[in-house]
């Protein structure tokens, strides 16, 4: 048997393996109902594909690895997802962080930490690159000018 002959079978079974562990993983944080519906909602339409990806890829290659706990990994996803305006999910990860043992306080705060920071360092490194360009256009703000 040839490399080339038995690597697609292989690599299906692995992405199976990985798929498998990813939807154990998603149902557990999520909701079983949750992800049940999802993957009815999609099925046989253009999102079945994004669907089983998420599965395999987020859940299954993520979560899954040993670095973090899912605690851990929750409370990063509500920062990310309070950067990235994703309400919708948000509020599914909300649910998920209470699912993992954050309390309801570790989401406010949470959810508090990050607005500082997606405000702030948003805006201060937004205003560094705009100073640079009005300073080489226009040359230093005169104080005097502005008074």
């Amino acid at each position: 048997m040839t490399a080339s002959s038995s690597t697609p079978t292989s690599i299906e079974a692995a992405r199976h393996t990985i798929f498998d562990a990813g939807l154990t993983v998603r149902k557990e944080v999520l909701g079983e109902d949750y992800v049940e519906s999802a993957l009815a909602r999609n099925a046989g339409t253009d999102g079945e594909a994004l669907q089983k990806y998420v599965s395999e890829f987020v859940w299954g290659s993520v979560w899954t690895r040993p670095g973090l706990d899912r605690r851990s990994r929750s409370l990063l996803n509500l920062g990310m997802l309070v950067a990235l305006s994703q309400h919708h999910e948000l509020s599914v990860h909300v649910r998920g962080a209470l699912r993992n043992g954050l309390t309801r306080e570790e989401i406010v705060e949470a959810i508090l930490h990050a607005t500082a920071y997606v405000g702030a360092p948003a805006g201060l490194a937004a205003m560094r690159v705009v100073q640079e360009t009005l300073t080489a256009e226009l040359g230093p703000l005169d104080h005097k000018a502005g008074q």
